[in-house]
């Protein structure tokens, strides 16, 4: 069998596909890569949540997997939204790597006052740790980011420190801590998407791993019960079952968060659904300010 899989072209997406094709090698399982256009890799002047959120780096994937053009697609899983096609499966959920933030930065980090970044929820979280600094919308790979904060268009930048370690980027700065600077659900994990196809299926389960599995489900069950999407300032963060979440204003001045063991999705539902309630509010006014209908 050899297995065509789907990949955005950005440096990052290629790299985490040349590693589920490296582990799928070492099984002696042929397979190559197809790159796909997606509209969030062409629609880089905006920010992601007017044109649609994450999930416009995946539709374009989705549909060449349903209608055969590749067999399955590997994506950043916390690119891949809430709300999937029928037909589609997560076939393979990789060990995941670090779910922090990085703050990459040019000169000292207590001199660093124009922060870049497209995130609401970044955005949300450092004007809480620091109400004074200036956050400004950026968008494009982590080249074009690093390049544009270089050239002293910002102080510092902000990227996921798991595509900093997949690229092999040696940059100055540090990572935030996940339980202050909680990240986007699934962050730091690479999730293979196929067709519902029982023998491809099986193949790809090869490379699932378990408890990666079983934290990346309990906060998409968490994100579904708040939403979901790149609108709402919210971060979710699962380790070995020991859960955080919470949801912050636009301008990071309110929060409502949660912390609690759970071991099942049923009991990550109900905790997303109790945090939603509390959180009713913020997350109304973040969709009256940005302008979307709920």
């Amino acid at each position: 069998m050899s297995i065509r899989i789907g990949t955005r072209g950005s440096k990052l997406a290629l790299a985490q596909t040349g590693t589920v094709i490296k582990k799928l090698e070492s099984l002696d399982i042929a397979a190559e890569k197809i790159i796909i256009n997606t509209q969030g890799d062409t629609t880089t002047q905006v920010p992601l949540h007017a044109i649609g959120g994450q999930g416009v780096f995946v539709r374009a994937l989705d549909d060449a997997i349903l209608d055969g053009t590749i067999d399955c697609a590997v994506h950043s899983m916390k690119d891949i939204p809430a709300y999937r096609p029928s037909g589609l499966f997560t076939a393979a959920i990789l060990k995941r790597d670090s779910p922090a933030d990085f703050i990459a930065h040019r000169g000292e980090l207590a001199n660093v006052r124009i922060i870049g970044t497209s995130s609401t929820r970044r955005r949300a979280q450092l004007l809480r740790h620091d109400p004074d600094i200036t956050i400004k919308d950026l968008r494009g790979n982590v080249d074009t980011r690093i390049r544009k904060m270089s050239a002293g268009e910002y102080d510092a930048i902000i990227l996921a420190e798991a595509g900093v370690t997949r690229l092999g980027i040696q940059i100055k700065g540090e990572p935030f801590p996940p339980e202050k600077f909680v990240p986007s659900p699934n962050q730091g994990t690479i999730a293979v998407v196929s067709r519902a196809d029982p023998s491809l299926m099986e193949v790809l389960s090869a490379l699932d791993h378990p408890q990666t599995r079983t934290d990346v489900l309990i906060e998409r069950a968490v994100m579904e019960q708040l939403g979901g999407g790149c609108f709402t300032p919210l971060g979710i963060y699962c380790r070995a079952g020991h859960l955080i979440a919470e949801v912050l204003s636009l301008d990071g001045k309110q929060t409502e968060r949660i912390e609690v063991d759970v071991t099942t999705i049923e009991q990550a539902r109900a905790q997303g659904r109790e945090l939603r309630e509390k959180a009713r509010g913020l997350i109304d006014e973040a969709y009256r300010q940005l302008g979307i209908t709920p």
